[in-house]
């Protein structure tokens, strides 16, 4: 019942809003993008990124956030099918949970991508268009320890457990880090993604471990919450790392609070994704296999300034993916 009110109170506001558009632009054709926030600066790059492209190609476009809520999720979908979307373009919130919400959408003819996030299942989007997450992952893991010289303590910073990309990486970390003799982890701590949780947490690690020499932490948002606190308690000399890319961790990188990160090409997955979705509805194939895996850049001082907003700008330093710096 409550799903079905949501439904018709968002599909009402949406024919509203249509009923005000001239008679070309309703003609548009729809793609609906659903992400996880648009406070996350991330997530909002990416909404961002592929609502401009959907409408530099000629479609109407609805953003809207699942806010990492299963059951918002399932209610959004079905007003995309209730407002006839030809595409969704969706970041989801859970592996398992988002499988049956994405073939519903299927089944009522929309054509799905997904970016960001895989799903459980394949056979159901058009294409899962991903950052590679271990490949990133191990990128980072290598310039960490690289910074502290391969030997000494060291705590982890984990993501949110339900979310399958924090295992992803913690995987990926684990894979360079294990084989260096010289690093002990001395703490390993889920702080859900948030900032202030990373924080106190960091608070927490500092007192129990004050020898530590490093932070690896599963995003940026993470890694600028350990930051904080590192910088709180003046141990400056305690190397610290991100994950994502995002525009504060790189400003942080310029100033020597963080040593590195791994750019999530957020801008180029979405555009990657509205881009396969006016092929397919114009054509109804993609050429392109479901599953693609995009790699991560390393982001260092060397070369922060060839990075902003999530995606990669042109300058003349050497990027961090290119084969003198590829994690083992």
């Amino acid at each position: 019942m409550q799903r079905r009110a949501f439904v018709r109170a968002i599909a009402s506001t949406a024919l509203v809003a249509a009923a005000g558009c001239n008679r070309e632009g309703h003609r548009k054709r729809l793609i609906a993008i659903i992400v996880p926030s648009e406070d996350n600066p991330f997530f909002k790059a990416e909404g961002d990124a592929a609502a401009a492209q959907a409408v530099a190609l000629g479609y109407r476009v609805r953003v809207d956030a699942h806010n990492d809520d299963a059951y918002r999720q399932d209610n959004l979908v079905d007003v995309a099918i209730a407002s006839n979307a030809a595409a969704l373009i969706l970041d989801n919130s859970g592996s398992d949970a988002s499988v049956s919400a994405v073939r519903r959408a299927a089944k009522a003819g929309i054509a799905c991508f997904l970016i960001d996030r895989a799903i459980a299942a394949t056979g159901y989007a058009k294409a899962q268009i991903i950052a590679d997450n271990h490949q990133g992952a191990r990128l980072v893991a290598a310039e960490f320890a690289r910074s502290i010289g391969s030997s000494g303590e060291y705590a982890e910073l984990l993501g949110r457990e339900s979310d399958t990309n924090a295992q992803i990486r913690t995987n990926g970390f684990h894979a360079v880090l294990d084989k260096i003799p010289g690093l002990k982890l001395v703490e390993s701590q889920s702080a859900n993604w948030s900032q202030s949780e990373a924080f106190q947490k960091t608070e927490t690690i500092l007192q129990a471990h004050p020898d530590i020499a490093g932070i690896i932490a599963g995003n940026d948002t993470m890694a600028l919450g350990a930051a904080a606190a590192v910088k709180g308690v003046g141990r400056r000399t305690i190397r610290i790392t991100g994950f994502d890319g995002s525009p504060d961790a790189i400003d942080a990188i310029r100033r020597g609070e963080l040593d590195a990160t791994v750019l999530q090409p957020a801008f180029l997955i979405a555009t990657m994704a509205i881009d396969q979705a006016d092929y397919f509805l114009k054509t109804r194939i993609t050429n392109k296999p479901e599953l693609q895996l995009i790699p991560c850049d390393l982001v260092t001082k060397a070369n922060a300034d060839c990075f902003a907003n999530f995606k990669e700008s042109k300058c003349n330093a050497p990027l961090a993916g290119d084969k003198e710096n590829q994690a083992p």
